[in-house]
């Protein structure tokens, strides 16, 4: 098991994990440190490393962003100190969230016919949309059903969100947070057009369960070429922390401890 997870969500975004519940999690899994990256969301932290019944939580957020050519990506920011501007965003993206999760369980109900009977919360995202979706067995559709023929990105009942730029969320995040980095590089469409973007950040997320097999050498070369450190987590939205991470060596050499 590795020794930091640094990308895990809770239900302050689409996870399933509380947020009390994130240090048995850890300790269940053996991980010595955890960052809490929920989307487009600011933990209650008042510093930038927390201690939770004896772990080390780095407060961390997961933003969505817009390059001005091609798709959107993830960047994770990590040692969070927030700035009112960066408060400002969160708050405008949580807005959208709420008024496009409102319109994505309009959009299920009117086809299917049911009642999801599910909240319109901070945080919310299409897993919850899923979730709900699947405890309805009369709907035919179970989690993953839900995304691929209703809610996917190419679903009838798709909704877009606003996000903000790239350039607007590395500048937010930077003037906040003690290191950003790209998320998950080669899970985009053009990982060469996304890992370029890397030049104007901090790391690149080298460990991740990606499920496939992958060719690490154009994270490997990005790293060299731009000096990037690296994180790594396991992208959890359960209780199931520790699929991937960092050592203790590569954690310390993030600084945030």
């Amino acid at each position: 098991m590795p020794y930091a997870d640094l990308h895990v969500h809770t239900t302050r975004s689409d996870g399933s994990l509380e947020l009390g519940d994130v240090p048995e999690a850890a300790r269940a899994a053996s991980v010595s440190v955890v960052a809490v990256t929920d989307h487009d969301r600011l933990q209650p932290f008042s510093r930038p490393i927390v201690e939770r019944d004896g772990l080390p939580i780095v407060h961390g957020i997961e933003l969505r962003v817009e390059p001005a050519a091609g798709e959107r990506v993830d960047l994770l920011g990590y040692g969070v100190e927030p700035t009112p501007d960066l408060e400002a965003e969160c708050e405008r993206i949580q807005r959208d969230r709420r008024e496009r999760g409102r319109r994505i369980v309009e959009r299920v109900e009117d086809r299917l016919g049911i009642d999801l009977d599910i909240g319109i919360e901070e945080g919310i995202g299409r897993p919850h949309v899923a979730r709900a979706i699947d405890d309805h067995p009369e709907s035919g559709y179970d989690y993953e059903g839900a995304f691929d023929d209703l809610i996917g990105d190419d679903g009838p009942c798709f909704v877009g969100r606003s996000v903000p730029s790239f350039e607007t969320g590395r500048r937010l995040l930077a003037a906040a947070c003690e290191i950003v980095s790209l998320a998950h590089p080669l899970r985009y469409g053009d990982p060469e057009a996304a890992l370029e973007l890397t030049a104007d950040l901090d790391a690149v997320e080298y460990e991740y369960p990606y499920g496939r097999e992958i060719d690490p050498a154009p994270v490997e070369r990005a790293i060299e070429r731009h000096d990037l450190l690296v994180t790594g987590g396991s992208d959890a939205h359960d209780d199931r922390l520790g699929r991937a991470g960092l050592d203790e060596d590569e954690f310390r050499a993030l600084g945030l401890a």
